[in-house]
């Protein structure tokens, strides 16, 4: 009979335990849904959304998202600001690995409806839907998605994660003190400089200031390379952090992303951080020639078509794609002003 009631009384406790870790659970996932509800949610140009006619089994395999980070002087997010951070995260839908690919800023692109220009004119000129159909009409993606950030978020959430280490150069430290006396304007802060190079834990402001650099050897294919190292150092961070700290960084930063994913689509992206991997980082166009065109100093693929052959192979495995008739049409354009024939 003692047997029984206690066993009676062990299976109540069980039962209100799970009731409680369920509880717990419900509560959590509602915080998160409410909490992403508070990001500047903009879809409203998800239909106008272009793709070209592109042969590729591979490519459903992977959810791609655009990644901007705007060069803007009072933090906007929107149109009316240049996107000099243009990063496609690649994400394998079986396998959970993520590729990086940053666009050159100024690549030789043709705009829809605009004509040919650098590539971060396209934010500039019609904001997400625009850049998001440059980017797919030029190379065969189709990223639907996007995320896009200022210099204060980045700050922000490098600060509360305790900072990322970094291998700041001699070359390197007087111009990360430069752009660091530039965030604290736009961002109304007061950051002191860093007082010595060498490999080192900084703040946001300082990590941020690294990923602006563009004027010591390898300009804007550096950058764009600390771009990717300051991406993959607040990956690694966040993925070791406790739930405090998450939590911290979903109250500050989420309010200050402009995205058209909604809370549903955090959520499912939420629920595999543990199993997501940066594994391959690159620049893009591979193959490129940086010269002047009317007075103006782009970054033009070689050969368009064969870089976006490799870029598929680099993002998608694929090993045989043939780019589609309109990127074969852009790219011979560009082969007539670069003479590369």
């Amino acid at each position: 009979m003692r047997n029984k009631k206690r066993k009676k009384r062990l299976k109540r406790k069980l039962l209100l335990f799970m009731d409680l870790i369920l509880l717990l659970i419900v509560a959590g996932l509602g915080y998160f849904i409410y909490m992403a509800g508070k990001m500047q949610l903009d879809n409203s140009k998800d239909s106008s959304i272009l793709t070209n006619n592109i042969d590729s089994k591979e490519i459903g395999g992977y959810r791609n998202i655009a990644i901007f980070g705007v060069d803007s002087r009072d933090n906007a997010l929107k149109k009316a600001t240049h996107s000099d951070t243009i990063v496609i995260a690649s994400i394998n839908k079986k396998t959970k690995d993520i590729k990086l690919a940053s666009i050159y800023r100024d690549t030789y692109a043709d705009i829809p409806d605009n004509g040919f220009n650098k590539i971060n004119a396209a934010y500039f000129k019609g904001g997400y839907p625009l850049a998001l159909n440059t980017i797919n009409t030029n190379f065969d993606l189709d990223v639907k998605e996007y995320v896009t950030v200022n210099f204060d978020a980045v700050c922000k959430v490098i600060d509360l994660l305790g900072g990322i280490e970094l291998d700041i150069t001699k070359e390197e430290l007087k111009y990360v003190n430069g752009y660091t006396k530039e965030l604290n304007e736009i961002n109304g802060t007061n950051v002191g400089k860093l007082k010595s190079a060498g490999t080192q834990v900084v703040n946001g402001t300082h990590a941020t200031a690294y990923a602006r650099i563009r004027y010591t050897a390898g300009g804007d294919f550096k950058r764009t390379e600390r771009q990717r190292i300051v991406i993959q150092k607040i990956f690694e961070k966040t993925k070791s952090s406790d739930l405090l700290t998450i939590n911290s960084i979903i109250n500050e930063i989420f309010p200050e992303i402009y995205t058209n994913l909604d809370s549903i689509d955090m959520l499912d992206l939420a629920k595999d951080i543990l199993s997501y991997n940066i594994v391959e980082e690159t620049g893009f166009p591979f193959e490129n020639v940086a010269k002047y065109y009317n007075k103006i100093s782009y970054v033009f693929p070689v050969d368009l078509a064969a870089n976006v052959t490799e870029l598929h192979k680099f993002l998608f495995d694929d090993e045989t794609y043939i780019p589609s008739a309109k990127v074969q049409e852009t790219s011979t354009k560009i082969l007539e002003i670069t003479g590369k024939q």
